[in-house]
């Protein structure tokens, strides 16, 4: 396993530690939640650099990452939700368009196309990352809830214009045709 892969796979261990952190109430637990996560979140930017750079990319990590990402970010919105940080509107738009996106990823996968990252799904991926991060530190008390709200308004209307663009190549995918990178 690459280190790339190693970086990956410890996003996705860090997924529940960060829940539980939000979930278990202590002095300060919401700042250790926000931490964890932002260091977690930094991986995702490190392993891809990592693998390019060194020219070791793997199907492994390919597969993984994305479900690491998502593991840790909608478990993070998720969970604030028990705080009231976020609409539950918000975080359920999110949630349902990350199934869809998901299954028609598989659908290609099925038909032998790999439907790779969009530059589109990358900013998305952070916006959701980054308004789950103010969300944290909305928990904690740094700032006002409505702060928070705004930035994951915006990661919804990112949320569903990237995945509108994948549902735009979504007929081409089915019929085992692969998508032209963007």
């Amino acid at each position: 396993m690459t280190l790339a892969d190693r970086l990956t796979v410890a996003r996705a261990v860090a997924a529940p530690l960060v829940v539980l952190l939000f979930a278990v109430h202590f002095d300060g637990h919401d700042y250790w939640g926000t931490a964890l996560f932002c260091v977690a979140m930094s991986t995702d930017w490190f392993d891809g650099r990592i693998a390019r750079r060194s020219g070791r990319t793997s199907s492994f990590g390919s597969l993984l990452d994305p479900v690491a990402d998502k593991v840790l970010v909608l478990g993070t919105l998720v969970v604030l939700l028990d705080q009231h940080v976020f609409p539950a509107w918000m975080v359920a738009a999110i949630v349902g368009r990350e199934l869809l996106v998901s299954g028609l990823r598989l659908a290609a996968l099925e038909r032998g196309v790999v439907i790779a990252a969009r530059d589109l799904g990358k900013l998305k991926t952070w916006s959701q990352a980054v308004a789950a991060g103010v969300g944290g530190l909305a928990a904690a008390g740094v700032w006002s809830h409505s702060i928070s709200w705004w930035f994951l308004l915006l990661a919804v209307a990112l949320t569903w214009v990237s995945g509108l663009d994948y549902a735009r190549s979504a007929p081409r995918v089915l019929r085992g045709r692969a998508v032209p990178a963007p």
